[in-house]
């Protein structure tokens, strides 16, 4: 194929570097497929182009805008895949590895976007908790808010998925509002180049959102400030030179890593070779071992047995081993194809001289045979065992990055704990077992030193994403040697490129600070039209229906007692409800007020209103005694669109008795016609 020369996207045009461009070879045959290079780049014009240009057009943009935008370049990114399923062989990966990359990149960017419009608001602030009174009366309130940084993102990716890679850093970092500089690794740059190319032709980015470093990154550090934020992927003494940059240190830069990880696989104490649990246990570290050839940041390297089944464990593996076929990974008959490079491949076998020299002993593999198509970087996959792992220290610090995992055994759970946590912290960690006792005791030794735990068993197997896939919406990091943070997580991802600031002021500021209806902020009463007649659109936030009255009678306490067999002593027996030391006599049941309220303020009709789906934070504050009236205030708290043709409205109800005391007070939820 034709060589092809990548472009950097640099302030919102496609250049190349001035020379100085690199050869990219391809994992198949060791031709030379690409060239790049950045040299001659104003790193500082991208950074403060990111920052005056790109921010300020992504925060004048509210979450549901930025969630249409990102569901936007997740569809033009699966609609434009086979431009990168044909690219993806080339860097080594076969087709099923290519899905895991390129359209597990998309959906990444599609749940963002479903998440952002579904919990978010449609405004410019993220509230963070509930409102802290800070005065006797409610003058003087305080709230936690979030708001985008001011800053760029400057995101430092691995070789291994260049597409799923880079889409889930920018996901979060887009719906938070902050513009992003992506620098992918420069072995599988040209997959990385044309999903970002994808991107910015479907002309749904403003300018300055998002820029392509395909070379090194000259000076970019030395311009960054307290407003950036560093998010990398890649080895721990990379890491570690970033994070000790000056500037970095100097500006207090955010720097969020992922990095080493030697992740563990736990076969239980109960999960014997005649269990499912074993079958699926050794079908799992085969797979972790060949797909993408092992060159997973959350592969399994340590796999665990207790020590009676290590012998049957090791005899499984390798036979499923052996009918894995390594080779051109374009030909369907490949079950794994080649690591990135040949370079890639000399370090793993390196890697595997020091755990050899260190006790373990390989069992089914060659390192050093060749594999594949002469001049590929092709490799067979390689099983070690390590008899006696607590001294065998390589396996718990040498990670080879390919096909390579080594079993052990364990005596007992306790042992199996700390023999886990003897990685220093890791991505994830799955334990293989039926019992949940085990289960128990397992993931509350354990899950201080990893980031995500699964325990698979025959129950959940099928429906299970397996070991090693980070999904969007759960944490992806983990502490100690994998890098002490977390990407992802759904809106929790999304926060690591904002700024939590404490407010206080008065219910009616904070309100309009943060485009949300404040208890104790203002309230627009609306008389045009109940506001179950209009569309989510339709409503502003603080848009208020006030109820009339009802007095609630001890024949209303009765009958719904005997309608609903609630006949709790405070409802039906006043000497007992007397002598409650928080009640005068017979009260009115939290629920006859809940449905009463809902009989004050709904109006009957079909309309924009199409269903009540929820009810939260509910709260009963003063007793209502018979003979009190009660009456409701409906007000509009945020609004959110659940889809295309729904939307959720989040209404603040407040119960109030004939002397304005609150009763109750809780979130009501209805899906609303948008």
């Amino acid at each position: 194929m034709k060589t092809i020369q990548l472009l950097n996207y640099e302030r919102d045009r496609w250049i190349a570097g001035d020379g100085n461009f690199a050869d990219i070879a391809s994992a198949i045959d060791g031709s030379v497929i690409a060239r790049t290079g950045s040299s001659g780049l104003d790193f500082g014009a991208m950074l403060s182009h990111a920052r005056d240009v790109g921010g300020p057009a992504l925060r004048a943009m509210t979450f549901h805008q930025r969630a249409r935008m990102i569901k936007g370049l997740g569809l033009a990114i699966m609609e434009r895949k086979a431009e990168l399923y044909a690219l993806n062989p080339l860097t080594g990966a076969t087709r099923k590895d290519g899905w895991i990359d390129i359209e597990g990149g998309a959906m990444t960017l599609l749940s963002f976007s479903s998440k952002g419009r579904r919990e978010l608001p449609d405004a410019h602030v993220l509230l963070d908790g509930d409102v802290e009174q800070l005065s006797k009366t409610g003058s003087f309130i305080g709230q936690h808010i979030y708001t985008p940084l001011h800053g760029a993102a400057v995101h430092i990716n691995a070789f291994n998925f260049p597409v799923w890679g880079m889409l889930e850093k920018l996901a979060p970092t887009l719906l938070a509002g902050m513009p992003a500089i992506v620098k992918p690794a420069s072995s599988t740059a040209y997959l990385c180049e044309a999903a970002f190319r994808v991107m910015v032709e479907t002309g749904l980015l403003p300018p300055g959102a998002i820029q392509l470093i395909v070379g090194g990154v000259g000076d970019l550090f030395d311009h960054l400030g307290g407003q950036d934020v560093v998010s990398f992927t890649g080895s721990a003494s990379t890491a570690l030179k970033l994070k000790s940059h000056p500037v970095v240190q100097r500006e207090s830069v955010k720097f969020v890593a992922e990095q080493d990880s030697l992740n563990a696989s736990v076969l239980g104490p109960d999960a014997g070779p005649d269990t499912p649990e074993f079958d699926l246990f050794v079908k799992e570290v085969v797979n972790e071992m060949t797909v993408k050839a092992g060159q997973k940041c959350t592969a399994i390297r340590r796999a665990m047995a207790p020590a009676e089944f290590l012998d049957a464990l090791e005899g499984a593996i390798r036979d499923r081993l052996a009918k894995t076929t390594v080779g051109d990974p374009r030909e369907e008959a490949s079950r794994m194809g080649a690591l990135v490079s040949c370079a890639q491949r000399d370090d793993v076998r390196a890697q595997v001289k020091k755990l050899v020299a260190s006790g373990a002993r390989i069992v089914a593999g060659d390192p050093d045979a060749s594999a594949g198509p002469d001049g590929g970087a092709f490799m067979q996959p390689i099983l070690l065992r390590a008899d006696d792992p607590w001294h065998s220290s390589a396996v718990h610090d040498v990670e080879a990055f390919g096909p390579v995992s080594t079993i052990m055994p364990y005596r007992d759970l306790a042992d199996a704990v700390a023999l886990a946590n003897r990685g220093m912290g890791s991505l994830v960690l799955s334990l293989f077992s039926f019992s949940a006792d085990a289960a128990r005791d397992f993931i509350q030794g354990a899950a201080a030193f990893h980031g995500r735990m699964l325990v698979i068993n025959r129950d959940n197997f099928k429906e299970s994403t397996g070991h090693g896939s980070p999904l969007p919406v759960l944490v992806h990091g983990g502490p100690g040697r994998a890098g002490g943070s977390e990407e992802m997580g759904g809106i929790r991802g999304v926060k690591h490129y904002m700024q939590r600031t404490a407010i206080q002021s008065t219910p009616a500021m904070i309100a309009a600070i943060s485009e949300q209806y404040i208890p104790g902020g203002p309230k627009n009463f609306i008389t045009d039209a109940h506001p179950f007649r209009k569309r989510m659109s339709e409503l502003a936030i603080g848009d208020t229906l006030k109820t009339a009255s009802r007095i609630v009678t001890v024949a209303d306490i009765e009958h719904f007692a005997e309608f609903t067999g609630d006949n709790f002593y405070a409802h039906m027996d006043e000497e007992a409800a007397k002598a409650s030391p928080i009640f005068d006599g017979r009260v009115a049941h939290g629920y006859l007020i809940l449905s009463f309220a809902a009989g004050l303020f709904v109006d009957p009709d079909p309309g924009p209103v199409l269903a009540n789906t929820g009810l939260e934070d509910l709260r009963f504050l003063t007793p209502l005694y018979p003979g009190d009236a009660m009456r409701v205030e409906l007000t509009v708290r945020s609004k959110s669109l659940k889809s295309e043709d729904t939307g959720v409205v989040r209404w603040a109800v407040e119960i109030f008795n004939q002397k304005d005391e609150l009763v109750a007070t809780y979130d009501l939820l209805t899906e609303n016609l948008p």
